[in-house]
């Protein structure tokens, strides 16, 4: 098989292959992989009582003995059922040695799940899986918009309370960069408006109004509208915080495709406060006034080349981490140093 899209992880999640099978299951958004990972073995688990039919396996367990793999893939079940070897970091080692004995099997009735990190394509267990006939890829990257609204909807859903258009959209702007996290604030907004029968955006920012979200919306808006005392001292907590430089790359990058698409509007002539008002998902009440700055400082063309640094930053960065925070500052100092210039001409 081949690398998964992301409309088809779901089903596949849902509905695993009764045969046996190698899926790994890969990516920058760590929590996203340990969900996708949890809810498979449960599902392909279903029904099964016999505990010694889940084998789960830390990769240092097959870093020091490879053929482990293979012997637990080829045990049959002693009171029968489906056997899962369920093995965990499996990007922090090289298993090629462990996996390409169960590979070059004719047939074999296990389901093997390989819970990894960000691994490169072509290279490593991407390399040796995602050809194999029997193998399968699952990507997990931070989510999008239409992630995030799923997200909202399952974990406001099982509370049983709405959410208001403002508070969708100021979510939006917090939630996205690791699914785990995400879930877990959605769960403690969830417990603090439990009474209340709706979440408001008053209740997003008391929950979720110190969180590394705002912080990120803070930086970014710095960069838009030239504020560089903020935008230094947002560099500065970002590297100290080890904060994941391609999620805010994105997250940046979104925005000023958000002001591109605005900003084609006023120059239609459309009122620029009636744009902004006007925008679905709402933008957060708060943020509208720097908004409205930043169309006035931002042209068409100012914004598609800002766009292409972005696009180039989020690149790099998702590439190689190391790299990730320092080409990001530049990108972003190199945004905001362009918004005062523009500023200052005014």
């Amino acid at each position: 098989m081949t690398v998964l899209k992301a409309a088809e992880i779901d089903r596949f999640v849902a509905n695993p292959p009764e045969a046996g099978g190698v899926v790994l299951i890969f990516g920058p958004d760590t929590g996203l992989v340990s969900e996708r990972a949890t809810r498979l073995v449960n599902k392909a688990s279903e029904g099964e009582s016999d505990p010694f039919n889940l084998i789960k396996l830390d990769a240092s367990d097959l870093g020091s003995d490879p053929n482990r793999l293979i012997d637990e893939v080829l045990t049959v079940p002693l009171f029968g059922g489906r056997r899962i070897v369920w093995v965990k970091d499996a990007s922090s080692r090289n298993l090629n040695a462990a996996v390409e004995p169960v590979l070059k099997q004719d047939d074999w009735q296990t389901l093997v799940v390989l819970e990894g990190g960000d691994i490169k394509k072509g290279v490593g267990l991407r390399k040796l899986i995602e050809p194999h006939k029997r193998a399968v890829a699952l990507p997990c990257y931070a989510d999008n918009d239409r992630g995030i609204d799923q997200l909202i909807d399952e974990e406001t859903r099982e509370a049983g309370l709405s959410v208001t258009r403002e508070a969708r959209a100021a979510l939006h702007s917090l939630l996205g960069g690791d699914r785990m996290a995400s879930r877990g604030e959605l769960k403690k907004l969830c417990l603090y408006a439990l009474n209340k029968g709706r979440i408001d955006s008053e209740d997003v920012e008391a929950i979720i109004g110190d969180a590394s979200a705002f912080e990120m919306s803070e930086l970014i808006d710095a960069a838009a509208s030239g504020d560089l005392a903020m935008l230094d001292h947002g560099l500065e907590r970002l590297a100290e915080a080890g904060s994941k430089a391609s999620v805010i790359a994105n997250q940046t990058l979104k925005h000023f495709q958000h002001l591109h698409r605005m900003r084609i509007d006023i120059d239609q002539g459309k009122n620029a406060q009636a744009v902004v008002d006007g925008q679905r998902p709402p933008i957060f009440f708060s943020r509208k006034p720097r908004f409205t700055q930043q169309l006035r400082i931002w042209s068409l063309t100012d914004l598609e080349r800002a766009m292409d640094i972005l696009s180039e930053a989020t690149r790099i960065s998702r590439l190689n981490d190391a790299l990730g925070v320092p080409v990001l500052s530049e990108a972003l100092l190199k945004l905001g140093r362009a918004a005062r210039a523009r500023q200052q001409r005014r």
